[in-house]
């Protein structure tokens, strides 16, 4: 028999720090034989500065599995798993920045090794910022995208009506005043920032490419890999090139997300012509119609604070022969300040998580980076 800890370590320890799914771990500890290494799971999970605690885990229900199930096929299960979650940044650092993004409000200094829930940390004060915006103190109405008040601790980790309340990483602890506690761990600051909801912020993100050519069409090359350029807008709050998405409206679909924000931030299908606007829909339902998921989960997004955070989902819409999308003149529109066909290269510097997702890309479809 293998040590369930072995097992673990053997997929944990290739620079990945967040934990597995929960029903993955459930699989795990359920298996004859294994309670006993019980510990051992969560000594090596919390070492890695998963945030999760022991009591938490008590809290998981037993599962059974058939007595046929092998180790083997959890090993496989396990190890997929954790590289999913190894396409997220290892820890906070936009998270962790200052001041806080539309405010003058600083932050509690964390350090790289303080950022962990598990990691004592006696004389953490995080500032408590929740802008007027969001919190109505401005005079205008609460937004709708925001939350009213207090939520009921029972309303988290639910679908909460129109609202999904619910982490891509699993269930989320709430802290000593029933907040949402952020599944990564420490930012330096509390409350709910300039985020609509308490918890996770949902939000999707289009990555639209296509292949670079020359004036005669012709693919080009570096290090024997061809070259992909992707849509990237400029943001208007901090001038940071970035890829066009944004927050999923309650009760929308992930994928009518995907298509509005890149119709609205890319393509401004709000401000031209219908004739223009029936060419760019047409377009973009032609390269829409295949996505390839490339990251699903948390963002380490500057906007991140103890108890909200943004999730996102990254998909790639790739137009291979740059017969749909990649032939429209882009405009900017009215949440961007500018937009443009950018090189995929290591040399970027983007807004949050957006290199990281590139990267993943550039992977997916054998280019170059």
């Amino acid at each position: 028999m293998i040590p369930i800890c072995c097992i673990i370590r053997n997929c944990y320890f290739r620079n990945i720090c967040y934990r597995p799914s929960k029903d993955i771990l459930i699989k795990y500890l359920a298996l004859p034989n294994l309670q006993l290494y019980r510990n051992s799971v969560i000594s090596i999970i919390n070492a890695k500065s998963i945030g999760r605690s022991t009591n938490t885990f008590a809290k998981y229900p037993k599962a059974s599995v058939s007595s046929g199930t092998s180790i083997q096929l959890l090993q496989k299960d396990l190890t997929k798993s954790f590289e999913m979650e190894n396409k997220a940044p290892k820890t906070h650092i936009k998270a962790r920045s200052k001041p806080y993004p539309r405010s003058k409000e600083d932050r509690t200094p964390v350090k790289d090794d303080q950022v962990s829930w598990s990691v004592k940390f006696d004389q953490y004060e995080p500032h408590e910022y929740t802008s007027d915006t969001v919190s109505g103190k401005s005079g205008k109405p609460i937004p709708e995208w925001a939350d009213t008040g207090k939520v009921s601790p029972k309303r988290f980790n639910t679908v909460d009506g129109d609202v999904n309340r619910i982490s891509y990483h699993g269930t989320y602890d709430l802290d000593g005043s029933d907040r949402p506690k952020n599944p990564v761990g420490r930012t330096g600051i509390s409350g709910r920032g300039c985020l609509g909801r308490w918890g996770p912020n949902h939000a999707a993100d289009p990555i639209v490419t296509r292949w670079k050519r020359n004036e005669k069409g012709e693919k080009l090359q570096k290090d024997g890999k061809y070259i992909l350029e992707f849509v990237a807008v400029q943001r208007t709050d901090n001038k940071e090139w970035a890829i066009p998405g944004g927050m999923v409206d309650p009760g929308e679909n992930i994928s009518a997300t995907l298509r509005r924000e890149f119709g609205e931030e890319a393509l401004n299908s709000m401000q031209v012509s219908p004739k223009e606007k029936d060419r760019m829909l047409k377009a973009i339902d032609t390269v829409f119609n295949n996505g390839t998921l490339i990251y699903k989960g948390y963002v380490d997004d500057p906007r991140n604070t103890d108890n909200a955070w943004m999730e996102t989902v990254a998909m790639n819409f790739h137009d291979d022969d740059g017969s749909s999308v990649g032939m429209l003149k882009l405009h900017a529109g009215s949440d961007a300040a500018g937009v443009k066909w950018m090189e995929l290269n290591h040399e970027l510097q983007l807004y949050a998580s957006h290199v990281h997702f590139l990267e993943e890309t550039a992977k997916k479809l054998n280019a170059y980076w």
